[in-house]
């Protein structure tokens, strides 16, 4: 048995659990009724709702559906009915359901759909506006427990000037990019300024998996069939693969050393063969070293698996396949996370999960997993921890290996 501070890499606070004044409060009045707000539809329920657009649900109003639900939250699992408490955007409920978990500190993503609006004035208002309430208003309540993550837009010139704005707001630690539905891609040139900021300003920059636009068009055409349910195991790796390639293709991490990136909740059990089989082009690449003498010659001088190892973490719930898979990830480099409220979280059994995969590991090594690679890629001080995780981790197991 050992104790532990937790630190969760990856939760969630969703369009559903946000207060209903988060935008209305902080929008100038020019904006008026296009400012995102709340409304009644047709059928009792209440919703996010920008210039005539509907967001998507609310659960501040209480839903009238009863029955079987085809997808289950954490909620669900945990026992939690009332949803108007909005629980995961009420910072002291919320401080509550990770005690009940044994879990220190949260860092905390924003609602996945990102902002769907085409308005760009709009859009950078409503990004503003959203990570100014996180900091002011939410994180504030407990800021070494609470790290927010704040969001940028899908855009490098909308995107650089707000990592500019909140670089020098200051204590921000993580900047979020939706990178399903990021324009252009990350080898353009109109991103650098974005890796050279991050690179100034010390902000680890994320990638995080959306089910929603681009990635959710695969299942329109099964929508309500059974078999649709397993289709989220290709869209981690579909939204992934492109970007986390591009960073070794074009010398991103390379031209960036002190840049750290972050692959929240990407199925991390696909990266080893990736980085290998680019390890395997950059030997061919060299390989064949005087074709480009008089080219220009080969920009690439690291292996893809050195950067991987100096600038990548990832993070992941519950997975076997990358536990074994430690040697190749390193203990440095892992990220655990509870994922709440989300259906794939292990809430409020993130314990009896970490226990059931990491039980025969290092106990060492899980204390880096579970908080401590957390603490230190975020500046936190676990000494301050006054929740513990109680792990059944064996050292005897350990040693008989």
């Amino acid at each position: 048995m050992i104790e532990t501070p937790l630190v969760s890499g990856d939760d969630h606070l969703d369009l559903n659990m946000l207060p209903e004044n988060v935008w209305t409060d902080r929008m100038a009045s020019k904006w008026g009724g296009r400012a995102p707000h709340i409304e009644v539809n047709d059928q009792g329920g209440a919703e996010w709702v920008s210039d005539g657009q509907s967001w998507g649900r609310w659960s501040g109003k209480a839903s009238k559906f009863s029955g079987p639900k085809p997808l289950l939250t954490a909620y669900d699992r945990g026992g939690v009915e009332d949803l108007t408490q909005l629980r995961a955007g009420n910072p002291e409920l919320r401080l509550q359901d990770m005690d009940r978990d044994g879990v220190w500190g949260h860092i905390i993503f924003g609602p996945v759909t990102s902002i769907p609006t085409g308005d760009d004035a709009l859009m950078r208002a409503c990004y503003s506006a959203y990570n100014d309430w996180l900091y002011d208003e939410f994180c504030v309540a407990a800021p070494e427990r609470l790290v927010g993550v704040a969001m940028l837009p899908p855009r490098p010139d909308a995107a650089i000037d707000e990592l500019k704005r909140l670089a020098a707001r200051g204590g921000v630690r993580q900047a979020n990019l939706q990178i399903a539905v990021c324009e252009p891609r990350l080898e353009d040139k109109a991103w650098e300024p974005l890796f050279e900021l991050l690179e100034e300003s010390g902000i680890v920059l994320s990638f995080h998996v959306t089910v929603f636009p681009k990635a959710g068009d695969a299942f329109d055409k099964y929508k309500g069939s059974p078999g649709a349910t397993f289709l989220h195991a290709k869209m981690f790796i579909e939204q992934f693969l492109d970007p986390f390639v591009d960073l070794f293709a074009w010398g991103i991490l390379e031209r960036h050393p002190k840049l750290k990136i972050v692959i929240a909740e990407c199925g991390a059990g696909w990266v080893p063969w990736v980085v290998e089989e680019l390890d395997y082009r950059h030997y061919r690449l060299w390989e064949c070293a005087d074709y480009w003498d008089d080219k220009g010659g080969i920009p690439h001088k690291m292996k893809p698996s050195e950067i991987f190892k100096r600038q990548v973490y990832g993070t992941f719930q519950q997975s076997p396949t990358t536990m074994a898979l430690i040697d190749f990830w390193g203990p440095d480099n892992l990220l655990w996370a509870s994922d709440y409220p989300h259906p794939d979280s292990i809430w409020p059994n993130s314990q009896a999960t970490i226990n059931r995969t990491m039980g025969n590991m290092n106990p060492d090594d899980v204390r880096k997993i579970c908080g401590g690679n957390a603490a230190k890629l975020y500046g936190l001080d676990l000494s301050k921890a006054t929740t513990l995780g109680k792990l059944d981790i064996g050292y005897e197991a350990v040693a008989a290996e």
